[in-house]
């Protein structure tokens, strides 16, 4: 019975020790955050490092960030890579997508494509869209890779499908030029207005371009200005040289009316 009742005593002081540093540990994350939201690195670096240290794969994630950008911490990208392979080891997706990020630019590490498309590839599995972007530009470019557009077309679909502009932009690209896919302006059209509705400059380039040149659209000089006008309020010097060009043919009531659309845009 005594034997019993130790063992209970002391699972209790086990559990009540372990919810002690669980809180502790709780306390000092999210004292680091607050800190990092005042724009105290030093702080957040002193908070978060006997975590990282500790082994939590998120914290290892921040410090990295920390490194890469310098924020408390001297900006140093080999301990950048360091701390994002310690999260990536342990299956967080955006640590792996990062040191991908880092080995495709040769950030703090020999500029390595095969490394790079290995953790791009892990975290894209995990469905991270960023890195099934990065792994289909490898593709299109046969960098690290087999050069092969359906496999890129692939991935930025499924980054597409996840709503990241730029992979929006990219599938509407594929289908203009017809690689990895037959050609088809309509489709293409279709996905730079995806990627153009949420602001995306060079995609409200290239749909401009194909209501003035009526490709996949009806011809619409109209539109064709509107978004032209909204790339070139990004600073897209060919959206406003297309859109001056595109002025001649149009009639003043014509540019009226494209430039109340583009305000009306805009304030959406």
């Amino acid at each position: 019975m005594r034997t019993t009742i130790k063992a209970v005593i002391a699972a209790f002081l086990f559990f009540t020790a372990a919810l002690a540093v669980g809180v502790a540990l709780a306390d000092a994350f999210e004292d680091g955050r607050t800190a990092y939201k005042r724009g105290d690195y030093a702080a957040a670096v002193k908070e978060w490092r006997p975590l990282a240290e500790a082994g939590d794969a998120e914290v290892q994630f921040y410090l990295g960030t920390m490194y890469g950008h310098g924020r408390g911490v001297a900006q140093d990208d080999a301990k950048a890579v360091s701390w994002y392979r310690k999260a990536a080891d342990q299956r967080l997706a955006m640590a792996e997508l990062n040191l991908g990020i880092m080995y495709e630019n040769g950030l703090g590490v020999a500029r390595d494509y095969s490394a790079a498309a290995e953790w791009f590839r892990r975290a894209a599995g995990q469905g991270d869209g960023e890195a099934q972007y990065h792994l289909g530009t490898l593709y299109g470019h046969g960098q690290g890779v087999p050069q092969d557009d359906g496999e890129a077309l692939k991935l930025y679909r499924q980054a597409a499908d996840q709503g990241l502009a730029k992979a929006q932009h990219d599938v509407g690209a594929m289908y203009v030029a017809g690689l990895g896919v037959a050609r088809d302006d309509g489709e293409a059209a279709a996905w730079f207005r995806r990627a153009a509705e949420q602001g995306y400059r060079p995609a409200q380039y290239k749909l401009g371009t194909l209501y003035a040149a009526g490709q996949g659209v009806t011809r619409d000089h109209v539109l064709a200005h509107m978004w032209w006008s909204l790339s070139a309020r990004q600073g897209n010097r060919k959206a406003r040289e297309a859109r001056d060009d595109v002025e001649r043919l149009m009639t003043d009531t014509m540019i009226e009316e494209a430039e109340e659309l583009a305000r009306r845009w805009q304030a959406k």
